[in-house]
């Protein structure tokens, strides 16, 4: 079943007792392989499954709300300008990393570590992820809360309570529960998101030709303003990190193949970056809304997406309007919601894996992440919307940014692997390619933001941070000659093999990705690209158990020629995983 490697007599520590999980962390179904690369055994939906899913978590009415306080601000020219530019900058930063998470059955934390981060400078992402979903969570908490107070008289601090609840029981289940309630509230979605569009085109078929002539509520005039253009378009690029979220659901893709390559090409486009082209339509289609509710409802209502679609619904509904857009709207939320919790839950495990060496599973990050959500939402964080996305967008985009130029230029020179490596037992702690080149570049655009370098420069922090992202992540990596992506190769996954991924690529002479090998640790199988050599345990180890071990002292990175290569399996029958 396995060949030994002759290996070095250098000691290494003696293994400690092998580890057994807690009941939450140790059932897949619920685990969701929230710290793991995703096996094939698991990946049993379809491309249109997993895109569907995918995209039924853009529902979101956040979008509405940051259109309309873009264009209220800046004036409909820069406005629009702002929400196009950014648009085309997330959906081509998104490509690679979308393709990269699908291909190689990992998240957005996995993807980080081995594209320029290392494995420890990633928990900074992580962070910087975590503090997206619960943000988000948040707002669209906000949301959901001023309907339920708009319907039914819910005072909104009890409003932000239930909003956080509701949440649970879905979350808790995991993707397989996260795609069924998708599938199902979808309908009720479509039709509320194009009702009011549909009453205005008949109700009042001018109000698009206004709207193009709208100088904004604070005076910004019609006209295009470069200082208005660069402010908005930080604004609508705080959303960058949502690929992180398309991810969580892409690394559940099926493996691509010649019969069904054009699917999944076309699913991963979509629920990749094709998510912002939905985005950017309702961030125009909420300034929209807001606008004709304008004079009715007051600037402040206006920007609450429940107000507008009242106003929009009520020539043909009446008295119906109100419960009409408040389900809409509590269904919209409850579909990203549930997309925030679960990432959330994801991030927050990746971060805490690495710094506390233990994992008691991922269930019970969801309530350190809606905590934290509740906590936003009674310090009434709505209010303080466009400051708020626009410092986060200047972290963000310095981050995606970093990544997406490993995956894209990195790779491609061959200064970077030609494969994702996201185990510890072969990464530095730091990779300064990609981490060097996020912390510089956010660090210089949030002094721009915040006035150090002029108006102009604050106006444009995130094209700062993603101009200098783009452009340090390959000049340290050349200047390195990429000698801090793997601290030893991988005897299985070197370049020779590349081809074959982890994805299930087609080199005949790469091994059998869908092979199982039971871990020396916890005595579990996992799928072969789950797997690293351990010279501690003289066998092969699991990602996680590698990661949440405290006591070996890293002699696999420190002292690579010493440490192994040891014992390594060989592609043996498949078999499923547990939980599978």
């Amino acid at each position: 079943m396995t060949d030994t490697v002759a290996r070095d007599t250098t000691p290494v520590p003696t293994p400690p007792p092998r580890r057994s999980y807690a009941r939450l962390a140790a059932d897949e179904s619920r685990e969701d392989y929230s710290l793991r690369y995703a096996p094939h055994a698991f990946r049993r939906w379809s491309p249109s499954t997993v895109a569907g899913t995918a995209l039924g978590g853009i529902a979101y009415l956040a979008d509405f709300a940051i259109g309309a306080s873009i264009v209220f601000t800046y004036g409909f020219t820069s406005g629009l300008a702002s929400i196009l530019t950014a648009a085309v900058i997330i959906f081509l930063t998104g490509i690679p990393i979308a393709r990269a998470c699908a291909t190689y059955g990992l998240d957005m934390d996995l993807i980080t570590r081995g594209a320029g981060f290392g494995y420890f400078g990633s928990t900074l992402t992580s962070l910087i992820y975590a503090s997206f979903t619960f943000i988000f969570f948040a707002l669209e908490g906000s949301i959901m809360a001023q309907a339920m107070h708009q319907a039914v008289g819910l005072p909104v601090e009890i409003g932000y309570l239930v909003t956080t609840l509701i949440v649970i029981p879905i979350v808790f289940r995991g993707m397989g529960a996260l795609a069924k309630v998708q599938a199902w509230t979808q309908p009720v979605w479509i039709v509320g998101m194009v009702l009011p569009f549909v009453v205005l085109a008949f109700e009042a078929p001018d109000a698009w030709g206004a709207f193009g002539s709208f100088g904004g509520t604070e005076g910004a005039g019609s006209g295009f303003s470069w200082i208005g253009f660069g402010l908005g378009t930080g604004v609508a690029l705080s959303l960058i990190a949502q690929i992180g979220e398309q991810a969580d659901y892409l690394r559940f893709m099926p493996a691509k193949t010649e019969a069904n390559k054009r699917r999944w090409n076309l699913a991963v486009l979509a629920a990749g970056p094709g998510w912002v082209v939905i985005g950017a339509a309702k961030q125009l289609g909420g300034a929209f809304l807001a606008f004709v509710a304008l004079e009715a409802v007051g600037k402040t209502h206006a920007l609450e997406p429940i107000a507008p679609q009242i106003e929009a619904l009520r020539p043909w509904l009446g008295s119906l309007a109100l419960p009409a857009a408040a389900l809409f709207v509590i269904v919209s939320q409850i579909k990203i919601n549930v997309t925030n919790a679960y990432s959330g839950s994801l991030s927050w495990s990746n971060f805490f894996s690495r710094v506390t060496h233990r994992h008691p599973g991922r269930v019970w990050y969801i309530f350190l992440n809606l905590v934290i959500a509740l906590t936003l939402m009674e310090m009434n964080m709505f209010a303080a919307l466009g400051k708020l996305l626009g410092f986060y967008s200047n972290v963000g985009i310095a981050w995606i940014a970093a990544v997406a130029a490993d995956l894209v230029i990195n790779k491609r020179a061959g200064w970077s692997p030609p494969y994702i490596e996201f185990k510890r037992a072969y990464l530095y702690a730091v990779n300064p390619a990609g981490f060097g080149a996020m912390t510089i570049a956010s660090t210089v655009s949030i002094l721009a933001f915040f006035g150090l370098f002029g108006t102009y420069a604050e106006a444009f922090s995130t094209f700062i941070a993603a101009g200098l992202a783009l452009v340090l992540c390959p000049l340290i990596a050349w200047a390195t000659k990429g000698r801090y992506y793997l601290a030893r190769p991988n005897p299985v996954w070197g370049p020779e093999r590349a081809a074959g991924g982890t994805g299930g690529g087609t080199d005949a002479d790469a091994p059998d990705v869908t092979a199982t090998h039971v871990c020396a640790v916890c005595e579990t199988a996992y799928e072969l690209p789950d797997i690293a050599d351990c010279p501690v345990w003289s066998g092969p180890i699991c990602s996680l158990c590698c990661s949440l071990d405290a006591e070996c002292g890293d002699v696999c990175r420190k002292d690579p020629e010493a440490a192994g290569p040891v014992l390594m399996p060989v592609p043996t029958v498949p078999k499923a995983p547990p939980g599978a």
